[in-house]
């Protein structure tokens, strides 16, 4: 039997015996050209946005887990960059570390206690650009009911139309570190490391 070798760019569908080729999208959408961003009001776009968060794990190991599908908006004055606002709210059981008891304890009154504290938020309080597509961004972040001024570093990493639901679509890489005992998970300090270093992948549209 003969085989064929359909391009993998080729979406194929067959109904009543016709085969019909439809060539998928062909580039990358997304382009780093700041210009290509409009301003305005865009919501966080959940399905690609998360916090990814590092600890020291007794001196031998630098551990990570995530934080994902938050809800917020994003504010862009292009006109006064300086004047955009961003604001977040994380659901705490959408912790993951990939270690299944880890994450358990993590819900409980040691660290984040999940039951009484469901959410986090950080709420921007000043923009400063820097450069054309940077920005230190200071906001008030919350945590087990404890707010604290963050900072953090923030980088302009693409925008254009998603072709799959034709939104503007802008995207953002922000860094930048707390220390959980501020935040009332002093638990195992110093065993286990207090600073968390933070990566913050943000995507928002419109």
């Amino acid at each position: 039997m003969r085989k064929y070798l359909i391009p993998t760019a080729a979406l194929i569908a067959i109904a009543g015996g016709t085969v019909v080729i439809a060539q998928a999208p062909t580039g990358v959408p997304g382009t780093k050209d700041v210009a290509k961003v409009t301003g305005g009001t865009y919501k966080v776009d959940g399905g690609h946005t998360q916090v990814v968060f590092a600890w020291d794990h007794m001196g031998f190991t630098n551990n990570m887990g995530t934080i994902a599908e938050p809800t917020g908006t994003l504010t862009l004055d292009k006109a006064n960059p300086a004047a955009s606002k961003v604001s977040a709210e994380f659901a705490i059981a959408n912790l993951r570390t990939g270690v299944t008891k880890l994450d358990e304890h993590l819900m409980k009154a040691d660290f984040f206690d999940a039951a009484k504290f469901p959410t986090a938020t950080f709420v921007s309080t000043s923009v400063k650009p820097e450069g054309a597509s940077g920005a230190e961004i200071t906001g008030n972040l919350t945590i087990k009911g404890i707010t604290k001024p963050v900072t953090l570093d923030a980088e302009f990493y693409g925008a254009g139309t998603n072709p799959m639901n034709k939104q503007e679509n802008v995207g953002f890489v922000a860094t930048g570190s707390i220390k959980r005992s501020e935040f009332g998970m002093g638990y195992a300090v110093p065993v286990v490391g207090d600073a968390i270093e933070l990566k913050i992948i943000a995507g928002f549209q419109k």
